[in-house]
């Protein structure tokens, strides 16, 4: 016999919702999680590629039953236009960080170490202020921890990282899915008239 879990174990999932623009959506869905006492990893939300449609991307840590009665429960919102659950090798994902770092350690680098350090990590210099430069890296999140670790040692005073950014591999356009979706509602209105 199977211990309980053990078949089905918690994993990272990419939720990606598509939703009206309107104000306290947010709101509407994050109480869907709050309710379940899930925690979200992370959240992202940006415009889509559709006029007035919005695209959320979060990402969280689940068993597949959950995250898939998690997706369920999110399509009931009316504004919600559709929800979609992805494993993260279903997804390209990225995320950014910026990194404030005092200035001192590159004006006294007599072995370029620091740029080196940065070169190396794929960053760049954002902006060089008088008193510190603030450096930007993209890439997966142990990639932009790594390189917050290998800088503490130049004395890293601000570091902040953003939620994932996620597109799915599927071959799925959302402006197709939209028009579908538009079609399905026309024709239920027309049964139901």
């Amino acid at each position: 016999m199977i211990p309980t879990g053990l078949h089905d174990p918690e994993r990272t999932f990419i939720i990606s919702i598509l939703t009206e623009n309107k104000s306290g959506l947010l709101n509407a869905i994050t109480i869907i999680f709050t309710r379940r006492k899930i925690n979200i990893e992370s959240i992202n939300v940006s415009e889509s590629e559709v006029s007035g449609v919005s695209r959320y991307t979060i990402v969280v840590k689940l068993t597949r039953e959950r995250a898939e009665k998690l997706v369920k429960q999110i399509r009931k919102v009316i504004e919600v236009l559709g929800a979609f659950l992805y494993e993260e090798e279903d997804t390209h994902f990225q995320e950014m960080a910026l990194y404030k770092v005092p200035l001192e350690p590159f004006l006294n680098d007599t072995q370029n170490r620091v740029e080196k350090l940065i070169r190396d990590n794929f960053a760049r210099i954002l902006y060089i202020e008088r008193e510190y430069i603030i450096i930007e890296k993209t890439g997966r999140k142990s990639e932009t921890q790594k390189l917050f670790e290998d800088l503490k040692e130049f004395g890293v005073s601000e570091f902040v990282r953003s939620a994932r950014i996620s597109i799915s591999k599927s071959k799925r356009r959302t402006e197709t899915f939209l028009r579908e979706l538009e079609e399905l509602s026309a024709k239920s209105v027309k049964v139901e008239g």
